[in-house]
């Protein structure tokens, strides 16, 4: 007859058991103290959304209050004028320049992506001699601040006549924004594998017909990406915009609102009312391409 083993102390059971638990890990934190937390992080991202959207809503409230009531009124109006609106379109004539923006967002946008779309491809994907030296000058205007190439470019554009006329801003627009979408596009094209290039080239293809028909589709979320932040930087621009269009009726609209600040006093209705208008083409700008927006964001984030 076998001899049976011996129980176990229970004081070696419950070391046993204490072991076992360490070994699978921590233990989850109380649910009090997990939901206490979430709710800091909630109350955290609150304040800072209201924050945030603060100025906005006080433009958009502004803008519709009367003038004597701007800063001596109530938060919520007592009433409603659209005297503010009014005055935009009719004494400013705000939609002239709103147009002259989008023509020459437009212009800018179409042109800047042409061209860093195609040095972002050869940058990332092509050889040819001197290709590193290029690209580091390129990318080293970037450190070069607007206002210390604001004269030479004066300069230059006044010698080809092109001062007081939206082809000359363009052209700033364009060289000054090319070497910021290039170096993004060079990023979202190295990302994309070297593999379908080479197959492509094994069946015949063509290097035009490699970009245009398998690089740039697959590289269209970055494309939404540098198109949307060269629309912010090019509506929103004040410097050149002021410098090399001096004619009210040709000048784009961030000109156009800055006009409408007085030394002495200033129509806070009229200038919300515009400032409200020229935001409108940014917000419907980010809603329609926010899903290639973010997806461009994430782009090469996560290998696989």
């Amino acid at each position: 007859m076998s001899a049976s083993a011996p129980p176990l102390p229970a004081a070696s059971a419950a070391h046993r058991r204490t072991g076992m638990v360490s070994r699978a890990g921590p233990r989850r934190p109380p649910t009090a103290k997990r939901a206490t937390d979430r709710a800091l992080g909630y109350f955290l991202l609150v304040s800072l959304s209201l924050v945030s959207v603060a100025p906005l809503l006080w433009m958009l409230v502004t803008a519709v209050r009367p003038q004597d009531e701007v800063f001596g009124g109530s938060l919520i109006p007592t009433h409603f004028s659209g005297v503010g609106y009014s005055n935009a379109v009719s004494q400013v004539d705000i939609f002239r320049n709103f147009f002259n923006s989008v023509e020459v967002v437009s212009a800018t946008v179409l042109l800047t992506l042409f061209t860093s779309t195609l040095g972002g491809y050869a940058f990332a994907k092509l050889r040819f001699r001197f290709k590193t030296t290029i690209y580091m000058v390129l990318v080293s205007t970037l450190m070069l601040p607007a206002a210390t190439i604001l004269i030479p470019l004066f300069i230059e554009l006044k010698q080809f006549g092109l001062i007081n006329s939206k082809p000359g801003l363009v052209l700033v627009y364009v060289a000054t924004s090319t070497p910021f979408a290039l170096m993004l596009m060079r990023g979202f094209f190295v990302r994309i594998p070297g593999e379908l290039r080479e197959s492509a080239r094994v069946d015949g293809a063509r290097e035009f017909l490699i970009f245009s028909r398998i690089m740039v589709p697959l590289a269209r979320s970055g494309i939404a990406s540098v198109a949307i932040m060269l629309f912010l930087f090019t509506w929103n621009e004040f410097l050149f915009a002021v410098t090399f269009i001096q004619n009210p009726p040709d000048a784009t609209i961030q000109p156009a609102i800055f006009s409408l600040v007085g030394q002495y006093s200033t129509d806070w209705p009229t200038l919300c009312a515009s400032l409200t208008i020229s935001v409108v083409p940014i917000i419907v700008a980010y809603v329609v391409l926010q899903r290639h927006f973010v997806a461009g964001l994430t782009m090469g984030a996560v290998k696989g």
